[in-house]
């Protein structure tokens, strides 16, 4: 009789995020797993903003364990750094993490004298996505290792220069609040305009001009928007706002660069009805998001709305803006008019267009406990870790096909939902329940569901029947969704129908269908 060569026999999937086997104690004295350093690298990375407090680290102490964890594995491993660093700024979306971690992934190497893998040049290049971000990255190397910068560093900031810099860049990024300037960079870096563009030298020159001798710098013919602005610029205080009001005067701010964070300094007074009126068609999308409570208080037409509400709604801009679901929550917390409701329903169900149909019964676990309500997620944001989940948990469950939806802390409770409801509406369910005892909370709703999917800090308590994962069948899946990046699990992760993701994008959910389907999954930035 075959044992094991049978019609149901199945691979069995491993996932990335993956124990050592080491037992630690979670911060609330619960027996957990220690990771592995990548796992324990891409956990952190994909859920921190850089200098922010959490309930169990201080912020110095999350961004030195994420140094140290970068430095290590440049070394040790620095192909799949630099290729965590790579998607950290682009699919993950994060910053300023992936800005540090390049400059920790070159001194790392600099001083280990390394040669192999991926070229420091090249991460340093691949990093910077925006044309603020040169200045940024020296500014941080010079604050942390001196003035001195090496070779690797001003070469690959070269290289994004070159890429990056325009005249509508030039406009909104070299302010006089900025430490590095375009002209100091250039300076620096002395980066030499890309032959396929044939105005760049006379930006570089400008950018140098604008910083030495600003009395004396003309801008070039070649590149028009400079000269609009200059035009704008010279205009009477008297007679600006006359350039809101009237017909093509929005198309006029467009081609000068006059952003919406500039055009009050420009008519230096409030921003009233016609100003937003007349900038709000060259705004993207984060932008408007921003700004709902001040269009409403400067009473901006139902007409105009009409089109923010469109521009809201439409997933190809909410795809391009690249905007975290909990952006949109946000936003609706604080724009004052119901007019913003629905457009705002569909951005954030746009924005979570990740999220899979899971078939079959699904057991969904929203960690709802006090470390998670503890700090914002970043300075620009009122939400935190808690609200990130609630968003998760709640699209996770409306969209599968038989979902129990369960808030849990100290205790645990089933929350109701309807088939087809809103988001928002079933996030106003959620409460704020304590302590953190996610095995009671599994041993009090799991009956017999195909799959758990915990959303979660995992810095569970001590609980006399063990850890959370062990509470299911071993061959039941359970997915824990890591949303603060501590370094201890509270499970074991990468084999044996446990597996462990994290970020704060709904990017993770592929991998439960890939695993699902017997499939390995490996890290989001490597062919699966």
């Amino acid at each position: 009789m075959a044992r094991f060569n049978t019609r149901t026999a199945r691979a069995q999937p491993t996932s990335r995020v993956t124990s050592t086997g080491r037992v630690l104690r979670t911060y609330e004295g619960g027996r957990g797993r220690e990771r592995d350093a990548r796992s324990e690298l891409f956990l952190l990375a994909v859920s921190n903003f850089v200098s922010q407090q959490t309930f169990y680290e201080t912020g110095t102490d999350r961004d030195d364990r994420f140094a140290a964890l970068v430095r290590e594995l440049a070394v040790t491993d620095p192909s799949w750094t630099a290729g965590l660093l790579g998607w950290l700024r682009g699919e993950g979306n994060l910053r300023t993490a992936s800005l540090v971690g390049a400059a920790e992934y070159v001194k790392a190497r600099l001083d280990a004298c390394a040669v192999d893998g991926p070229s420091n040049r090249q991460v340093v290049d691949c990093v910077l996505r925006r044309p603020d971000e040169p200045g940024e990255l020296l500014a941080y190397w010079t604050a942390t290792y001196g003035r001195a910068v090496p070779k690797p560093v001003k070469r690959g900031v070269a290289d994004a220069v070159r890429r990056l810099y325009t005249g509508k860049a030039l406009l909104k990024y070299d302010t006089a609040s900025k430490g590095y300037r375009f002209g100091d960079i250039l300076n620096l870096v002395h980066a030499a305009p890309d032959p396929g563009k044939p105005w760049q030298g006379d930006l570089f020159q400008y950018a140098l001009d604008r910083r030495h001798n600003p009395d004396a710098a003309v801008p070039p013919v070649s590149i028009p928007v400079l000269g609009a602005h200059r035009e704008l610029m010279a205009l009477p205080v008297a007679e600006r706002r006359a350039v809101v009001t009237a017909p093509g005067g929005a198309e006029r701010l467009a081609a000068a660069g006059i952003t919406w964070e500039a055009l009050a300094g420009w008519l230096q007074g409030p921003m009233d009805k016609a100003a937003w009126e007349a900038v709000i068609p060259s705004m993207g999308q984060m932008a408007l998001v921003r700004n709902l409570r001040n269009f409403d208080e400067a009473g901006v037409s139902d007409e105009v709305a009409a089109q923010v509400a469109a521009r809201l709604g439409d997933p190809a801009e909410v795809k391009r803006s690249r905007q975290f679901p909990f952006r949109y929550l946000a936003a609706h917390q604080h724009a004052p008019s119901l007019r913003w409701s629905y457009p705002l329903e569909q951005a954030l169900g746009h924005s979570l267009a990740n999220v899979p149909a899971l078939p079959g019964r699904t057991l969904v676990l929203v960690d709802r406990s006090g470390s998670m309500f503890y700090s914002r997620l970043s300075d620009r944001s009122e939400l935190n870790r808690a609200d990130a989940a609630a968003i998760f948990g709640t699209a996770l469950a409306l969209r599968a096909a038989d979902a129990d939806l369960v808030e849990f802390g100290t205790t645990s409770k089933r929350l109701r939902f309807r088939k087809g409801e809103s988001v928002l509406k079933v996030l106003g369910r959620f409460g704020d329940l304590g302590g953190t005892d996610t095995t009671s909370a599994i041993r009090s709703h799991y009956r017999g569901q195909d799959r758990v999917l915990i959303v979660t800090d995992e810095q569970y308590g001590y609980n006399g029947h063990g850890d959370p994962t062990g509470q299911v069948p071993a061959h039941i899946p359970v997915y824990t969704w890591n949303l603060a990046g501590y370094r201890v699990g509270h499970g074991p992760s990468g084999t044996g129908n446990r597996h462990t993701f994290g970020g704060l994008s709904d990017a993770a959910f592929r991998m439960v269908p890939l695993l699902e389907a017997a499939r390995d999954a490996d890290w989001p930035w490597a062919e699966v």
